[in-house]
């Protein structure tokens, strides 16, 4: 599998020939049903089926278009080799999905990020922010935070009603900048497929859309111009065409007022105990603070450089990754109970995030 900015590329085998490619993405039961005879269809009625209920193909891009940005990122990345830092650029795809400036894509599009822009469809661009993330989903919410005007919105559509055989749209920014607002089209090729990604298995509509690099976090478009998914991986090996995968939307709907709050920071710098620290320094296993951020919430708390967290919010923890995701859980505001060791005893402070 492999991340599919400029920047990133992971790879993992579908029975031992397969890879999945990560750019910015059950098996279903067999129904027989009893065959009924039917009156036949004309092509005239067939028609005008169509056309009064889906949009065409330019309709569906001119209604969307303004709304697809892409997501240009900036990473400092640590060359020991070469004594510096290294500063490493990405590009994404991702949808503007309200009036105030927040934005949809993927989380492997922003991740590491230590800045992020988003491009206009007019090649314009914006200051944004990273708000929040669900890693194991493969979302982020970002905001415009430079006061630029929102030039449109998506309407989402409901991922549950999909047919295999209808026609969708993708748009996003393959291979880069050069590409913007690229359209291509498809139709559902599956839905409910479950495919395994990072150990986790996720399930993904499945499109012969055209996706590629620079299109992760773009939407999958109904033929009325609705969301229905997230573009976010396809299989890519050689002779293999037309297999890509997007996040349903009706996944994200459930998270998105969640996701539209900030996630709240602890201020602190931390490691994990090793069994050396605890055979040698005699001391629990836990979370061993390392820096405490100035007026950061760990600051007021009363944690110092030193202190070992054993418990956090009632939860017994033993690495940095165990304290956030149960901080994840939780909104600004929020208050957890930390149990800490310091100086041979244990102690509980009040941690308001």
């Amino acid at each position: 599998m492999e991340y599919m900015r400029r920047k990133t590329i992971l790879l993992f085998t579908i029975t031992s020939i397969l890879i999945l490619s990560l750019i910015g993405c059950t098996v279903n039961r067999d129904y027989y049903l009893p065959i009924k005879k039917a009156n036949p269809i004309s092509y005239r009625d067939l028609y005008n089926l169509s056309q009064n209920n889906f949009s065409s193909i330019p309709e569906v891009v001119e209604k969307v278009n303004a709304a697809v940005v892409g997501v240009a990122t900036r990473s400092i990345i640590e060359d020991d080799f070469n004594d510096g830092d290294v500063v490493e650029e990405g590009i994404g795809s991702g949808f503007i999905i309200n009036d105030e400036g927040y934005i949809l894509t993927n989380h492997h599009v922003i991740a590491d990020a230590s800045s992020v822009k988003v491009i206009f469809s007019n090649n314009t661009e914006a200051e944004a922010q990273i708000v929040n993330f669900d890693e194991n989903q493969d979302l982020a919410v970002l905001k415009i935070i430079d006061g630029s005007k929102v030039p449109a919105i998506v309407e989402l559509g409901d991922s549950d009603t999909l047919k295999v055989g209808e026609t969708v749209i993708a748009i996003g920014n393959p291979l880069g900048k050069e590409f913007i607002g690229t359209v291509t089209s498809g139709i559902i090729s599956a839905v409910n497929r479950n495919i395994v990604i990072d150990d986790r298995v996720l399930s993904f509509i499945q499109t012969d859309a055209a996706i590629n690099p620079g299109n992760s976090g773009g939407p999958l478009l109904n033929s009325s111009g609705q969301v229905i998914g997230i573009n976010t991986a396809k299989i890519g090996a050689t002779g293999i065409e037309g297999i890509g995968f997007s996040i349903p939307i009706n996944i994200v709907k459930g998270r998105l007022s969640a996701m539209a709050s900030p996630i709240p920071e602890l201020g602190m710098v931390a490691m994990k105990v090793t069994p050396e620290m605890t055979k040698y320094e005699k001391v629990p296993t836990g979370v061993f603070v390392n820096k405490v951020t100035k007026n950061g919430c760990c600051c007021t708390a009363g944690l110092k450089c030193g202190d070992i967290i054993v418990k956090f919010d009632g939860v017994k923890v033993n690495s940095a990754d165990e304290i956030n995701a149960i901080k994840e859980k939780h909104k600004a505001g929020d208050t957890v109970e930390v149990v800490i060791y310091r100086n041979g005893f244990y102690r509980t402070k009040k941690l308001t995030l």
